[in-house]
């Protein structure tokens, strides 16, 4: 049980290693430039869904992108409360920058 925080581009090297290690009972924070890889259709958000993760992205970064119509589905989009409540669930957090 680890939360992932992902503020790396969907082509990044981070990002790929990020989703190498999902599991089920993991958690991931979309923001900053990860708020993309949450893109409806794109191959990183099938496999952040195929994982089994729950998916969050935080709501000023998705914002700030102008991408809130085109996430998929699955994602729950968050504000700053709401990161650090599912923040302080989690005994270890791996940020991929």
């Amino acid at each position: 049980m680890l939360l992932h925080t992902l503020n790396s581009a969907p082509q990044s090297a981070a990002t790929r290693d990020c989703c190498d290690l999902l599991t089920e009972q993991d958690t991931v924070i979309l923001f900053g430039d990860g708020v993309y890889a949450g893109l409806e259709g794109s191959a990183t958000s099938r496999t952040l869904r195929d994982s089994g993760a729950a998916i969050f992205a935080l709501a000023p970064d998705v914002a700030a992108a102008g991408i809130g119509a085109k996430l998929a589905a699955g994602i729950s989009i968050i504000d700053y409360p709401q990161f650090v409540a599912i923040s302080a669930k989690y005994p270890g957090q791996m940020a991929w920058y």
